[in-house]
């Protein structure tokens, strides 16, 4: 086995949208830097179930995303952190390009309404107090993760290319999964196990558990196509109890995750 290393970084500006692809993810405040800053939010989405950083939480059933709209996946964000500008494209022909200020927000939700009316498969916009949709969220501060507590999320290459194997699909999209770090150099599954201290370049981590997983992650990430059966692929093929795939990580410190850090599990 190689050392093990990072490979991948990921962050996602808007929850349930575009994953960006990053040379490196600067880890505050216990997250992500820039990472589910935004959500767009159900209008019958009900109380807030807790407090993240000083502002309300919701679980991801309340938002629009890829579990309830596997077609966002046809959509391509851009998010510009110093203009604090979002992009949004279909099939390369721009939606909206707008601010975060009130109009922004309105105009951006605007275009993701009327395009999920043309989907086959989506959150019933109908039904009563569902809309309007709400971009919520300061565009800084990292809230809006499926779990309050946030975590970064990892998973092994290896791990992936097995799920392939069981799926008979070898180049099977690892952004199904939208991960922040993907690493090679472990045994597949091998994360699944971790306990204790994990650094990653010079950020510690202390493993969590492995990260359940949800219909979002059998949509395919450029199409929106739910094509591949990952939940029952996990339980049946591979022998899970329940599917499971790459490890939430909460950081111990912070600092700076790199392409090509070196990935070592410390115990303890």
């Amino acid at each position: 086995m190689p050392v093990p290393r990072v490979v991948a970084l990921y962050r996602h500006p808007v929850k349930g949208f575009t994953p960006e692809v990053c040379e490196s993810l600067t880890i505050v405040d216990g997250r992500v830097a820039g990472d589910r800053v935004l959500g767009l939010r159900l209008g019958d989405a009900g109380e807030p179930q807790s407090q993240v950083q000083g502002d309300d939480w919701w679980p991801k059933a309340q938002f629009v995303n890829l579990m309830n709209t596997p077609g966002l996946a046809r959509l391509t964000l851009r998010c510009d952190d110093e203009e604090r500008r979002l992009a949004l494209a279909l099939d390369g022909r721009p939606l909206v390009d707008v601010g975060l200020d009130e109009d922004g927000r309105a105009r951006f939700a605007e275009a993701v309404t009327a395009f999920v009316r043309t989907l086959p498969e989506a959150v019933d916009l109908d039904r009563a107090r569902r809309l309007p949709l709400r971009l919520i969220g300061d565009g800084v501060t990292p809230r809006y993760q499926d779990r309050p507590a946030g975590f970064v999320t990892a998973h092994g290459r290896a791990s992936l290319e097995a799920l392939g194997v069981a799926l008979a699909d070898a180049a099977l999209d690892e952004r199904r999964f939208r991960s922040n770090v993907a690493f090679e150099g472990f045994e597949a599954w091998a994360e699944l196990g971790w306990t204790g201290r994990v650094r990653i370049g010079a950020v510690e981590f202390r493993a969590e558990r492995p990260v359940g997983r949800c219909l979002a992650t059998q949509a395919n990430p450029e199409d929106g196509v739910r094509d591949r059966e990952v939940l029952t692929t996990l339980t049946r093929a591979i022998g899970q109890p329940e599917p499971q795939f790459a490890v939430l990580l909460t950081p111990l410190g912070e600092g700076m995750v790199r392409l090509g850090d070196a990935v070592e599990v410390i115990g303890g």
